[in-house]
Order: structure tokens, then C-alpha cells, then sequence
């Protein structure tokens, strides 16, 4: 069985190596480098299947780094910060993260975040022969669930593993109404916090993707006061 690679990113040896022992015990393959310009080679020659990736770092920075990386893979990635406010987390989930974990973090939680991660990634990752019912078709959007692909009309749509859930759970229930608390615990397999702003950041980043016009979405549809939801087109 063929080991997954986990690539840590952080200018901050102890955490690297803490970080790299966890991961090297429950068998993973790690790699280790200190900011961002680093973790871009890292990627032009390692095949990569998670990224935990710091956001001050010198020479480049995580937030930066992580649109980088968007703009050509869709690995999750979890991003670590010191920092805890609302702000800083949205910035780094809209900058292209899947997660957010802030430090001092437990190291047991990270690497449950990170199983969780790589199993829903690996789901639709997983390259079948494509079914009919591997095809949700909305007017214009096309969405594979067998091989992760997006299509509106034909511009392919590159999506990250969390926000090709949160579509494909929309798209697959059309005209259901689905709270936050329902999306998040669905999608993320958790429990919900009423302060966690974290499913109207991504369902933001999701309509600038897929919406001609975000402020005018055609697809994902707000219900004020409810959720949202996905109409027949």
C-alpha cells in the first residue's frame, strides 16, 4: 500500500519536526520545508496528497503560497496559524484552504483533521468509469463526482475538495433547503459552532468560480433566514 505524502510547510523547526513525528507514527511519508518558495519546488517535483501549510513565513508567505498552489492542484490543504481572528481565518480559507487550525494546536487533533481531510479527498479523487449517476447536470454546470471534474459550460472549474462537497450536496438535493449547521455537519462530518463562519466563506469562494455574477448567483441559491439550496434550471 502505497504510503500518502504529507508536505509541511513552516519556518519554525519544532513545529516541523513535532508535526513530522505524529504524522511518521501513523505512517505517512513527510516532507518538510520553511516558506512558501520552497513548498512551489517542493510541488514541481514531489507528488504531494496534503499540504499543512503556516502563514507567516518568510520570502513567501502561506496566504500567498496557497493561491499559488490553486492555481494548479486541489491537494487539501490546512493551513496553521498563531493568529485567531475571524478575519485571519476567512482570509485563509478564502485564499484556497480546506481548514484552519490555530496555534498552539493539539497535535492529535491535526493529524484527526488531516485523516479527515485526505479521506474526503480521496473519495473524489478516485478515478471510476464514468455512470450516469456519476453526472449532475444544472443547465450549464456540469459536475462528475467520479472524477472530480466541474465544467460551466466550457470552462472547467477547479474546486477544492471541501468546496466540490459542498456543490455536489447542494446539486444532488435540488430544491432542498440546507442550513449551515446541516451543510457543515454534512460536508465536514462535524459538529456545528454557531460562530464558525467557515460554510458562507466557502459557499462565497465557491459562487465567484462557478456564478457569472456572485452577486447574482443562478445556481446557489440564498433563502434568507434558512440556508441555501440548489435550484432546477
Amino acid at each position: 500500500m502505497t504510503r500518502e505524502t504529507i508536505l509541511i510547510v513552516d519556518d519554525e523547526k519544532e513545529i516541523r519536526d513535532l508535526i513530522g513525528i505524529y504524522l511518521e507514527n501513523e505512517g505517512y511519508k513527510v516532507l518538510k520545508c520553511m516558506n512558501g518558495l520552497e513548498a512551489l519546488d517542493y510541488l514541481q517535483k514531489e507528488e504531494v496528497d496534503l499540504i499543512v501549510l503556516d502563514i507567516m513565513m518568510p520570502r513567501m508567505d502561506g496566504m500567498e503560497a496557497c493561491m499559488k498552489i490553486r492555481e494548479e492542484k486541489s491537494m487539501p490543504i490546512i493551513m496553521l496559524s498563531a493568529k485567531t481572528e475571524d478575519m485571519d481565518k476567512i482570509l485563509g480559507l478564502t485564499s484556497g484552504a480546506d481548514d484552519y487550525v490555530t496555534k498552539p494546536f493539539n497535535p492529535l487533533e491535526l493529524i484527526a483533521r488531516i485523516k479527515s481531510q485526505l479521506r474526503r479527498y480521496k473519495k473524489f479523487t478516485n478515478k471510476l468509469v464514468v455512470q450516469d449517476e456519476n453526472i449532475i447536470e444544472i443547465d450549464e454546470l456540469l459536475i462528475n463526482t467520479s472524477t472530480h471534474e466541474v465544467k460551466v459550460g466550457d470552462r472547467e472549474v477547479k474546486l477544492t475538495p471541501i468546496e466540490f462537497s459542498i456543490l455536489e450536496l447542494l446539486a444532488r438535493n435540488k430544491g432542498i433547503v440546507f442550513s449551515i449547521e446541516k451543510i457543515y455537519e454534512r460536508v465536514w462530518k462535524e459538529e456545528f459552532f454557531k460562530s464558525d463562519n467557515t460554510v458562507m466563506v466557502h459557499i462565497r469562494k465557491l459562487r465567484e468560480k462557478i456564478e457569472e455574477d456572485s452577486r447574482k448567483p443562478k445556481y446557489i441559491k440564498t433563502v434568507w433566514g434558512v440556508g441555501y439550496k440548489v435550484e432546477s434550471l
